[in-house]
């Protein structure tokens, strides 16, 4: 399976990162695979509909139900439909906001072992804090859909 790839970059607010943002289509149980290949702390529920990013994790987001428009990248990023089946990989840093979404939209997400997130809004004030926060960030050992030897070891150089 071959994910797409997308970068964006740091719009003094939203640092984003310098690996790419990879988005899977057409994954089945994409929870028992989040878990499988060691990202936990999941959790279920949607994206905020606010702009924020992670400057302490990478997380993966797997839709399990209904369809929704997620901005990726911060104010001035790209729009995404999504909808059962997806999954967006998010480097740390990566600005994520969810624009709108049908009633039934459900997201599972989860992260790399090891990591605990934390929740930031773009502060201009806190961007060489949030940096050196990300540069501190852990390589993930595994690709959370494809495992040990899947695209996302080889194209962040896990």
């Amino acid at each position: 399976m071959t994910p797409e790839k997308h970068h964006f970059a740091d719009d003094g607010a939203i640092p984003n990162s310098p690996l790419p943002v990879l988005i899977y289509h057409g994954v089945e149980e994409c929870e028992a695979l989040f878990a499988r290949h060691g990202w936990g702390g999941a959790w279920r529920s949607a994206i905020f509909d606010f702009h924020h990013f992670h400057s302490t994790a990478h997380e993966v987001l797997g839709i399990l139900a209904g369809r929704g428009t997620v901005l990726l990248g911060g104010p001035e990023g790209d729009r995404f439909e999504v909808g059962a089946g997806d999954v967006l990989v998010l480097p740390a840093g990566t600005g994520h906001r969810r624009i709108d979404s049908s009633d039934d939209f459900l997201v599972a997400g989860a992260y790399p072992r090891g990591q605990e997130w934390d929740l930031r809004r773009g502060d201009p004030s806190e961007h060489d804090e949030v940096l050196a926060n990300i540069a501190a960030v852990a390589l993930p050992e595994t690709d959370p859909v494809a495992g040990a030897t899947g695209p996302l070891v080889q194209l962040w150089g896990g």
